[in-house]
């Protein structure tokens, strides 16, 4: 059964993501803590590379996609109204790629590659 603990040790996930150092990565820390709806938590040391998002809201689910192009990571946004969401996540600077079928297909001001998918 998928999604049983075979080993009988739980394990612990980190999802990150990666901002280019050449980039602006205050804009993509401001991007993302909105559109998660999150806090942030950034290091007392101004050289370490990470900063959290420890109230992000809702759930993780980690999935497997085999897509037509090169291998990539992205995030799907859940969302009662996937066209208000859109709207809200335009207007903390993303944009709208594609629609697809029943769900936007969008692009971070970090460049990163996201859905906002019907819940």
């Amino acid at each position: 059964m998928i999604g049983d603990l075979r080993s009988g040790v739980m394990r612990r996930y980190a999802f990150f993501i990666d901002c280019s150092a050449d980039g602006d990565f205050d804009e993509g820390v401001r991007f993302w803590s909105a559109a998660l709806e999150s806090d942030t938590e950034a290091p007392d040391d101004p050289t370490d590379p990470y900063v959290s998002l420890p109230a992000a809201r809702g759930t993780a689910q980690l999935e497997m996609q085999r897509i037509g192009g090169p291998s990539r990571y992205h995030l799907d946004l859940y969302a009662a109204d996937v066209n208000a969401e859109a709207d809200r996540l335009e207007a903390l600077g993303a944009e709208r790629i594609e629609f697809v079928d029943r769900w936007w297909v969008m692009r971070a001001p970090t460049g990163h590659i996201f859905c906002v998918v019907p819940d």
